[in-house]
């Protein structure tokens, strides 16, 4: 037999392994999303997830389908002798899918681990003064690595889970800097849905981010926490949070952000 058959043949079979590991995997998929939770997991929702009672009805199915696919993909880890419970990761994939209960089902790319500490956490930080690098410590509720994990304080997952209008919710928080890096860097600037949609955002998101820093430096600041006014991803992710908390005071004090906020993420939770 020629090399060249012999050749063909291989990428013949590895083409058609391709397409059947493809299929299978689709088909896993759209079972996990049309697979329901049960009601020992609805509960838990219920209890933990103010958001969740308020989600329309129509879009806790779907929400229950972005929950399962998340679990079957994602990891957790528990930290500091943190022991996982259905609890915990419920909460978790909870609060992280309604970034994704109306966008593209892929959901949170290029990572799969969660580590989940007890409590706020000690991570190294290098800084720098000119050319001099400072080392020290950092007290963190949580942080996403660029294509790396994320890494959460379970109190503090608890805590801004349970108060859907305090603004805090280092989930959404966290998984908001996912969609972030989803275009290779984590500058502000999401996947949008349309490609027309680019140069609305840019524009919006400048002008809000500098008004939101002339506010921070005046004290006028309300609706989005201070601290986005360290970077503009920063900005993005603390922005997220109060479009899902506080919605309704920023509709009304910030409704330029809080449209394009809407329609990146394909929800009106003032509305709901």
């Amino acid at each position: 037999m020629q090399p060249s058959i012999i050749v063909l043949g291989l990428l013949a079979l590895a083409a058609i392994i391709w397409v059947v590991q493809k299929r299978r995997a689709e088909a896993r998929r759209n079972s996990l999303f049309q697979t329901p939770l049960s009601p020992g997991q609805i509960a838990i929702l219920e209890s933990k997830v103010p958001l969740y009672a308020r989600l329309p009805r129509e879009l806790r199915k779907t929400l229950h389908g972005c929950i399962n696919f998340f679990l079957d993909e994602k990891v957790f880890v528990g930290c500091d002798g943190l022991a996982i419970t259905d609890e915990i990761r419920y909460v978790i994939a909870a609060n992280a899918c309604l970034l994704v209960v109306n966008r593209d089902k892929k959901q949170f790319s290029g990572f799969e681990t969660i580590l989940v500490y007890p409590d706020a956490y000690v991570a190294r930080e290098v800084t720098y003064d000119g050319l001099v690098e400072i080392h020290g410590d950092s007290t963190r509720a949580g942080e996403s690595w660029h294509r790396g994990p994320v890494v959460l304080s379970l109190v503090d997952v608890l805590r801004g889970s349970g108060n859907e209008e305090d603004g805090h919710n280092v989930v959404l928080h966290e998984f908001a800097h996912k969609l972030d890096e989803e275009n290779g860097i984590m500058d502000g600037l999401p996947v949008l849905r349309k490609s027309t949609h680019y140069k609305e955002w840019a524009e919006v998101l400048t002008r809000e981010y500098d008004e939101f820093l002339d506010r921070v430096e005046r004290g006028t600041n309300k609706v989005i926490d201070e601290y986005g006014a360290v970077s503009a991803p920063e900005f993005f992710a603390v922005a997220t949070e109060s479009f899902f908390e506080k919605s309704k005071q920023m509709k009304k004090r910030l409704p330029d952000l809080y449209r394009q906020l809407q329609t990146l993420y394909g929800l009106d939770p003032a509305e709901w």
